[in-house]
């Protein structure tokens, strides 16, 4: 069998079925409302519409081509070359 450890990673079946406790979940649940009735919480909640809104924005403008995609340009070094005679 093997041995759970938690500095690794690991994957599961889409289909597979874990099973947690009613305490557990209950814990789980309790902790994230907890979370997220903080102000800072809803202040992220609130950045995170606000930039799906403009997102909507900007992905409407570049297809009609308003916004356009901005090329950059390669940025050369120039060193100074001094001679000491």
């Amino acid at each position: 069998m093997a041995k759970y450890d938690r500095t690794k990673k690991y994957t599961w079946e889409n289909g597979d079925q874990i099973t947690i406790s009613g305490r557990d979940f209950g814990f789980l649940l309790n902790t994230i409302r907890a979370i997220l009735s903080t102000e800072q919480a809803a202040q992220i909640l609130l950045a995170d519409r606000a930039n799906d809104v403009i997102e909507n924005i900007m992905a409407e403008y570049v297809e009609k081509g308003v916004i356009k995609e901005v090329e950059e340009t390669p940025v050369m070094k120039v060193e100074k070359n001094e001679n000491k005679s």
